[in-house]
């Protein structure tokens, strides 16, 4: 092992000196894994690999860890109500449970506080350099990485870092995806993009626009509803919507049970549509627009709150945005509105800003890495993805399962290099697959998956790894 600081964190200033392909001195970390980012993804890829023995250095560009979870970092989309929408049995990670006291959908707060106990318990914080971020990412030779960090900010000098392997876990929402409208630069009014809502306050009295109908924007819509003078909630097409609770459980159990029993996609089309109609009954009666996919197509919209307020006439549905002029906006169907404030919740779209997009496959630079698993590259074998999804559970169980699966190939590439070799090739062939059905095809719903479908695809990997195949 390298000699270590006072916070049993290896230095690199100890470590041997290599010299990059332009020169730069580079402090070679040996068999280390390089992980970015220190929030849900990333925490459990220190935890597995260090378990499955190997040295871990982790970079954190805040202070802190929980990443999207911690409201305190710049880049954290969490406002001041923000709850799970799964619930808390498919949301915590598998071999560290959260509170049987906590309710079924824990508070933003809680979650961190989960985090932060959950880096005590495994003794994660001796692995991570905060307040600093990555700057580059390169491969060299023999499948190594040459890792370029400062401090975050770019303040001091920087420095590079060669290693074994690398897990990028930076997230996937916190850079926001913008709509381009005509007239917009012309509006008068304030416009902002969700992730700079942090509390109710930046509605009171106002009338407020929501653009955009995920899960965001819907608990912003609701919040205006109760907030605002008015709300109007735009949206391009018709979505289902699925309540909190269905039965007395939380929905989410409730399907798991379903695939837990194999019930074909169809009857379980059949046993939403029949719920749905013995509880709120046609939703286009409303004014909200019929959906053009088949439910579990796109995930539901889990929200219980949003049907109420457009029932009471606290929300009014209206259709996508034709333009922007001065003093309002402009609708597809003519109609003119003369909102206050916009809110865009519009979603987010990847950035892996320090690495080439052809790395990921990602050839066109459009934001879409083509992976196997969500997590695997063809040709860099000693790179992966954490956290890459949006499954229709909590994401903590997968992420977990995902760096437990590299860990063992990189154990593999050390003991069994044949198995890691047949490993890479069924990288190549399954690059891109889906794991959620028929899925519509828009930036959206790029990384939706079903997380039983997706945890059937990682245990068959793991037994083929295991297994050699």
């Amino acid at each position: 092992m390298p000699p270590s600081t006072e916070h049993g964190r290896p230095d690199p200033e100890t470590t041997t000196l290599a010299l990059s392909r332009d020169g730069r001195p580079v402090s070679d970390r040996g068999d280390t894994v390089c992980v970015i980012g220190a929030g849900a993804s990333g925490l459990t890829a220190i935890k597995n690999l260090t378990e499955h023995g190997f040295g871990v250095d982790c970079y954190e560009r805040e202070t802190g860890v929980g990443g999207a979870w911690n409201w305190r970092h710049d880049r954290s989309p969490v406002y001041a109500s923000t709850h799970l929408i799964s619930s808390r049995p498919f949301t915590q990670f598998p071999d560290f449970p959260m509170p049987d006291s906590w309710p079924d959908y824990p508070h933003h707060s809680q979650l961190l506080s989960y985090f932060e106990r959950y880096a005590d318990h495994f003794d994660l914080r001796r692995h991570i350099w905060f307040g600093t971020e990555v700057v580059r990412v390169e491969p060299v030779a023999g499948d190594r990485w040459d890792v370029t960090t400062r401090s975050t900010g770019g303040y001091g000098p920087e420095r590079t870092s060669r290693y074994a392997a690398v897990v990028v876990a930076n997230g996937h929402n916190w850079s926001p995806k913008l709509p381009s409208y005509e007239g917009l630069e012309e509006y008068r009014g304030e416009v902002m993009h969700a992730s700079s809502y942090k509390d109710p306050a930046q509605l009171r009295g106002k009338r407020v626009l929501v653009v955009g109908a995920g899960n965001t924007g819907c608990d912003i819509a609701v919040e205006a509803a109760q907030q605002a003078s008015r709300c109007w909630h735009s949206t391009r097409r018709g979505y289902w919507y699925a309540p909190k609770y269905v039965f007395g459980r939380p929905a989410d159990q409730v399907n798991d049970l379903l695939l837990m029993l194999r019930v074909p996609l169809r009857v379980r089309q059949w046993l939403y549509h029949r719920t749905l109609r013995l509880t709120v009954g046609d939703l286009t009666r409303f004014g909200l627009p019929k959906p053009d996919h088949r439910v579990y197509e796109t995930h539901p919209i889990a929200n219980s709150q949003l049907v109420y307020y457009v029932g009471h006439g606290r929300i009014a549905p209206v259709p996508d945005v034709a333009r922007f002029h001065g003093g309002g906006v402009t609708l597809t169907d003519g109609r003119e509105i003369d909102p206050e404030l916009v809110v865009f919740a519009t979603g987010y779209l990847p950035r892996f800003e320090f690495l080439d997009p052809k790395v990921l496959g990602d050839e066109d630079a459009s934001g879409r890495p083509r992976l196997w698993l969500n997590a695997f590259t063809p040709g860099h074998p000693t790179l992966a993805v954490a956290g890459l999804l949006q499954p229709d559970s909590g994401v903590f169980t997968l992420s977990h399962w995902q760096t437990v699966l590299f860990a063992r190939l990189l154990q593999a590439r050390l003991a069994r290099p044949e198995r890691a070799a047949a490993f890479a090739s069924r990288v190549e062939a399954g690059a891109g697959e889906r794991y959620s059905g028929k899925v519509k095809d828009s930036s959206r719903h790029w990384f939706e998956v079903g997380h039983a479908d997706y945890l059937r695809a990682v245990q068959r990997a793991l037994d083929e790894l295991e297994a050699g195949r």
